[in-house]
């Protein structure tokens, strides 16, 4: 049971570390390359502010974004400005999620996302979450894969590893951190599988594209590649 509230609440606390710890940058810190290939840090940022209004677009029944070509658009626009700038949008844009959260709705409903996908609202507040989370790591600032709460870690395994399941271009496949265990991939039919061990915080990276997977132990095969997010 998704607790959307819950989420909701998280992503506040999420954005205020993530508030806090860019506070702490300057002008010329925010120009430098993130993690993310071809983005600065400013990229960032403005994805993030830009991702929180599309999100009400779609909490309140619009598409998401314009176009793809608008998105992209908005973010080379946003991405130049200062520190105070990027702040105040990052803040007053979390703000607007927060209201449109708070707002009294059917959680239950299916809602529209990028390129066709669709989801329950009541999801919404937890995919704020994790770009919030995993954009804070690719701000390359001090706030690693180890840093993020262990709980939003579990989940965040457990929806990727359910996106790649039954994907035809991935084997199958068994994640273990040593203690809980996920799979992921096309079914194992009786066959062979490749089991993947390491810690949450490299499982999650792998999965989420964030590491290599160097760290991981492999036993039945190679480290299957993923398909991109």
């Amino acid at each position: 049971m998704i607790d959307h509230a819950h989420d909701l609440a998280s992503v506040r606390d999420a954005t205020e570390r993530l508030l806090t710890a860019v506070g702490k940058l300057d002008n010329a810190s925010v120009t430098h390359p993130s993690r993310l290939p071809g983005w600065s840090r400013g990229h960032v940022l403005a994805h993030l502010a830009r991702n929180a209004d599309a999100l009400v677009n779609v909490l309140e029944g619009r598409p998401m974004y314009v176009s793809g070509e608008a998105r992209d658009a908005d973010i080379e626009r946003d991405a130049p400005r200062g520190l105070d700038a990027q702040l105040a949008d990052l803040r007053e844009s979390a703000a607007r999620f927060q209201e449109a959260g708070d707002a009294p709705a059917d959680w239950a409903r299916t809602v529209e996302l990028r390129n066709g996908v669709t989801d329950s609202a009541s999801r919404v507040p937890f995919r704020r979450w994790v770009e919030v989370e995993l954009h804070h790591v690719d701000l390359g600032i001090g706030y690693e894969l180890e840093d993020l709460p262990a709980d939003f870690t579990e989940r965040e395994i457990d929806f990727l590893a359910d996106r790649f399941a039954g994907h035809p271009d991935v084997p199958p496949t068994r994640l273990t951190d040593g203690t809980r265990a996920w799979r992921t991939g096309r079914e194992a039919e009786g066959g062979p599988q490749v089991t993947v061990t390491g810690s949450p915080a490299d499982l999650l990276g792998w999965l989420a594209g964030r590491r290599t997977g160097a760290a991981l132990t492999v036993d039945g095969g190679p480290l299957p590649a993923l398909p991109p997010l």
